[in-house]
């Protein structure tokens, strides 16, 4: 993540690459279906899947799927683990590792994707996207406890 000015997070570029090219080679979808399975990280942190959009949290117990775009504007977000929150390239808003918002132009939290343990990993449904603001319980729901 260092070449892509995420610069303070927490995963050094080794461990970075390593669960990269675990999360490359662990991904499945199931024929005709939209649910991936990753691997679940080894460490607290963001491991990001820009190929299907997805941020893979890992965080104080407990392992999350966001967008990988603010709900303000669809920009990008990045991780920074030196200030343990995501922000907004763009606007500057702030989001906690849970996704909830902090502050800035955004009016809600990340979006999350629905997400269930599948032996060692995480099943991510990329077929429905959860709001904050459209169903409450199902995207505070949307974790697995470790």
């Amino acid at each position: 993540m260092t070449g892509d000015g995420c610069g303070g997070c927490a995963l050094g570029r080794r461990a970075f690459l390593r669960d990269a090219v675990a999360l490359a080679a662990a991904v499945a979808l199931p024929a005709g279906g939209q649910t991936r399975v990753y691997p679940i990280p080894a460490q607290d942190g963001a491991v990001i899947d820009r190929e299907n959009d997805v941020i893979l949290m890992r965080w104080e117990g407990s392992v999350y799927a966001f967008s990988l775009a603010c709900p303000h504007q669809n920009t990008a977000l990045r991780w920074l683990g030196g200030d343990g929150r995501f922000q907004c390239p763009k606007h500057r808003s702030k989001y906690r590792p849970d996704g909830t918002f902090i502050e800035g132009r955004a009016t809600r939290g990340m979006d999350r994707f629905p997400v269930r343990r599948e032996g060692d990993g995480v099943a991510v449904d990329l077929g429905r996207v959860l709001k904050q603001t459209g169903d409450a319980a199902a995207w505070a729901a949307a974790v697995v406890r470790l």
